[in-house]
């Protein structure tokens, strides 16, 4: 698969863009682990153009991780414009255009998915950023707006008529949020409309490498975006891409090796930020690793876990789970 002059190789598979998660620590492990292309955090046009230091930071990107993505939203074209350019100056393999958000804060402003609700500014937004820069630019957006306005199939060819050079699409409407099932069949039929050149790139519900092969062979998009099953686990890009390019599910690093890449961006977080707000940031991808789900009588760990703010205290229970707790629940298995 192509966008543009990036070539990202057969069925590839992506980290999605997510706000206090795709940090470039994060970006760089999910790049080691196979995930072929990576997206920055979104990044607010409005925010850009004032230079607000907690946005631009984001920009920054190491060379170990590209190709690289940086992706912003707005809701008006003279800022979109400003951002775009902006962000070109940070020299992205592409940008990408968020018209999928669909959090209060940013749909309920008319950016993000909100733009589904004003599609001829959608595409004057589109049409003046794609004029304003001589990279790439991408989409990122949903079915539509809700179960009703279901427009994605005549909307993707508009965006293409707009010069963008890929489109990923997020199965489900902004009024379900992350609700029920993502729509992969409304997917494959952007995906086979035969006035659409541009690639396809399908979200939603990617949780497993079994997904992937799914995505794949049964609805034939172009390239797959996982996003909330990578938060703590980045390491799930080693089996998907596995079985996305050899049908085999590739083995599991081991736990020392997964303890050691949690360790990794607890490390960088705090070393990106400083110490008390880069455990902060750290805690949504605690909470969320499987690499804890499951432990007996764990309540108590973990909220010590999420309560730690200091990066002494915070090493210090994870190595009590990873040598203590779990070999000791090893043990009771094989006994068992």
């Amino acid at each position: 698969m192509r966008i543009g002059d990036i070539d990202l190789g057969d069925r590839p598979v992506m980290l999605a863009p997510m706000e206090d998660v795709t940090d470039r620590s994060f970006r760089l492990i999910c790049k080691e682990q196979g995930a072929d292309m990576v997206y920055t955090e979104f990044v607010s046009a409005d925010a850009l153009i004032r230079n607000i230091a907690a946005t631009t930071r984001k920009l920054h990107i190491d060379a170990g991780e590209r190709p690289t993505a940086i992706q912003i939203y707005g809701r008006e074209t003279e800022p979109m414009v400003d951002a775009a350019r902006i962000v070109e100056a940070a020299n992205p393999d592409l940008l990408d255009i968020n018209f999928g958000c669909p959090v209060k804060k940013v749909a309920g402003k008319g950016a993000g998915a909100g733009m589904l609700r004003d599609i001829p500014k959608m595409l004057e937004i589109t049409r003046a950023v794609v004029d304003a820069v001589n990279i790439p630019v991408t989409v990122k957006t949903r079915l539509g707006w809700d179960h009703d306005s279901k427009i994605i199939v005549e909307l993707a060819e508009q965006l293409q008529d707009c010069g963008i050079k890929a489109i990923t699409v997020h199965g489900r409407t902004r009024s379900q949020m992350y609700n029920g099932n993502a729509d992969w069949e409304m997917i494959a039929k952007v995906k086979e409309n035969p006035r659409l050149s541009i690639p396809v790139i399908g979200n939603g519900d990617i949780t497993t490498p079994e997904k992937v092969a799914e995505a794949f062979n049964k609805y034939g998009v172009d390239g797959v975006m996982v996003g909330r099953a990578s938060i703590g686990a980045p390491w799930i890009f080693r089996s998907m891409k596995s079985m996305a390019r050899d049908g085999v599910i590739a083995p599991e690093p081991t736990v020392s090796e997964k303890f050691a890449m949690i360790r990794r961006q607890i490390r960088e977080s705090i070393d990106r930020i400083d110490e008390y707000r880069g455990i902060l940031h750290i805690r949504r991808h605690l909470a969320a690793s499987p690499l804890f789900k499951g432990i007996p009588h764990f309540r108590d760990t973990r909220i010590a876990m999420l309560r730690a703010d200091t990066f002494a205290e915070l090493d210090a229970i994870l190595n009590r789970v990873e040598h203590e707790i779990l070999p000791s629940l090893a043990l009771q298995d094989a006994v068992e």
